[in-house]
């Protein structure tokens, strides 16, 4: 597994949602990984600061702004 791999799955990971095998997959690419490792946790973290983002609390602004920075996301990776 990559580390473009490894951001896509990282919901499915916290939500258990992954099977036996890409499971392991993760976690062995997590365990040699220390950007990946960093990425978890910040991920982690931010998800237990806000708990949410309710689509609605976004004004259609930021919410063009946020699609625009993500637009390629799944392409390029992480900055």
């Amino acid at each position: 597994m990559n580390c473009e791999e490894f951001v896509e799955l990282v919901t499915a990971y916290l939500e258990g949602e992954l099977s036996g095998g890409e499971r392991t997959e993760f976690e062995e690419h997590l365990r040699s990984c220390a950007g990946c490792d960093r990425y978890l946790a910040q991920f982690r973290t931010t998800i237990t600061l806000l708990g949410e983002l309710p689509e609605e609390s976004l004004s259609p602004m930021a919410r063009g702004r946020l699609l625009h920075a993500f637009a390629g996301w799944r392409h390029r990776g992480p900055a």
